[in-house]
């Protein structure tokens, strides 16, 4: 059996380098991880085209709820294009309904303006009332894979529910335990669960700006991914 995946997620370009300096399989491309992750700028983008692997780039327009207007959703198609014309291998996104569930239309739109192209299923999956048929939904839609930390906060809070989720899978889509996975747990959770891919930050904390965050120009709690941190991840990860 091949090793399980190591997935990092970034949103700057010296996160970028880090995460494959310390051996990633695989990155997810944000822009604002303190928000989630939100599509990234251009500039982040055609970096990470000359990656060595795997780049799928978050389209999230904006922070907030994952449900979208008319405008927002032809903004999303406009940018999985550039992501498409950058060469990257694919996209993350997700949509609920008012009531948390997963908006089909909405999904289904962005499939197909996303087709050819790797496509994960973000955690707009853990707000939904009954995961079991979240599942189900991303697996008609025609994901690649679901990121989910099982519906709590953190995926290590949520081992059964998430060992539920790869049952249930049965290999027609990747479970992809995050949130909260650290060196620490990221082996167990693997082990404790039977997935095979895992997401993961690396981030360290960053010296605080004081001044900047005064001007809201910065946020109070700086993070960035750390080389070192990811390459315990990937030790952590091939120990499982």
């Amino acid at each position: 059996m091949s090793r399980p995946l190591l997935e990092i997620c970034v949103d700057t370009p010296e996160g970028l380098g880090a995460a494959l300096r310390g051996g990633a399989d695989r990155i997810e491309l944000c822009s604002s991880l303190a928000l989630g992750g939100l599509t990234p700028t251009p500039g982040l983008i055609a970096l990470a085209a000359r990656a060595p692997v795997p780049v799928y780039a978050m389209i999230r327009p904006r922070s907030g709820p994952f449900r979208y207007s008319r405008a927002e959703l032809d903004a999303m198609r406009l940018e999985i294009e550039a992501v498409r014309r950058a060469g990257l291998a694919g996209v993350v996104f997700g949509a609920n309904r008012a009531d948390g569930r997963l908006d089909a239309e909405p999904l289904a739109e962005l499939m197909a303006a996303s087709e050819g192209m790797g496509r994960t299923l973000h955690r707009a999956f853990d707000l939904a009332p009954d995961l079991g048929e979240a599942l189900e939904a991303a697996v008609s839609l025609g994901f690649e894979r679901v990121l989910t930390s099982g519906g709590a906060l953190r995926a290590p809070d949520a081992v059964p529910t998430l060992t539920q989720l790869v049952q249930q899978a049965e290999g027609r889509i990747a479970v992809m335990p995050g949130s909260g996975v650290r060196a620490g747990n990221a082996a167990a959770l693997l082990r404790d669960t039977g997935a095979r891919e895992i997401h993961a930050s690396g981030r360290r904390p960053l010296r605080p700006n004081p001044e900047m965050a005064r001007w809201g120009f910065d946020v109070a709690e700086p993070a960035d991914t750390s080389e070192d941190e990811v390459r315990r991840l990937r030790a952590a990860v091939d120990a499982a």
